[in-house]
């Protein structure tokens, strides 16, 4: 592992280091932090020092970047993860996540819940949240009648606002498979449990950014180690 990395690039490829093996068909996350362990993977692959490891993305740039660093990709048609390595916006306690701010969350879920639900989530230390809600709470949405989902969501917390493909842009963000993006704010989620149970209730929410009960282990990377 390279000295000098930021916190989250340490943690991205330490969980790589420790938990990957030759062999393996990893779950491979998307955003910023995820894309250290995919990079670290490419590294080692083609160093020789991790052989017939297999990759399934979340995303298709997390597949663009993989095929880049000569990670070789499958389906979920074709093989399992034995682990996902991922990144995510909020650490609360009991490793309750809160995933999504990157517009892949359906995907991230679909993948981390495919295996045998070992989720490595790595991150540095100012995503751990003493309670889930400190940003914004992703939702992935269907397009037709995206208003009243977002009309539902807004009378659960305190504001819901559909994200748009940048802040210049008239254009909702979509997603790899097609769906759009409400980005929801709470005072703070005391009861997350309850509260994806009250969404999934509305129609047109495809699945939420919250992430419950999937990870195993959190690697957080700090300033100092």
């Amino acid at each position: 592992m390279s000295n000098g990395n930021s916190p989250e690039r340490a943690a991205a490829e330490w969980a790589v280091d420790e938990h990957v093996e030759s062999g393996m068909v990893v779950g491979l996350g998307t955003g910023s932090t995820a894309s250290h362990a995919v990079r670290r993977l490419g590294e080692l692959l083609v160093a020789g020092e991790l052989q017939d490891v297999r990759g399934i993305p979340t995303s298709a740039r997390t597949a663009d970047l993989a095929e880049e660093v000569g990670v070789p990709l499958v389906t979920l048609a074709e093989a399992r993860p034995a682990l996902t390595i991922d990144g995510a916006d909020e650490i609360g306690p009991g490793l309750a996540l809160i995933k999504g701010r990157g517009g892949a969350l359906l995907r991230e879920k679909i993948v981390a819940h495919s295996g045998q639900n070992d989720l490595i989530v790595v991150a540095g230390e100012s995503k751990l949240v003493d309670a889930l809600g400190e940003g914004t709470l992703p939702i992935e949405v269907e397009p037709f009648g995206w208003e009243t989902t977002l009309d539902a969501l807004a009378s659960l917390g305190r504001e819901a606002t559909l994200r748009m493909e940048d802040s210049d842009s008239s254009q909702p963000f979509v997603t790899d498979g097609g769906h759009y993006t409400v980005d929801c704010i709470f005072d703070e989620i005391p009861d997350p449990e309850a509260l994806e149970a009250e969404m999934k209730r509305i129609p047109g929410v495809i699945e939420t950014g919250l992430f419950l009960g999937i990870a195993r282990a959190a690697v957080v990377g700090r300033a100092t180690g």
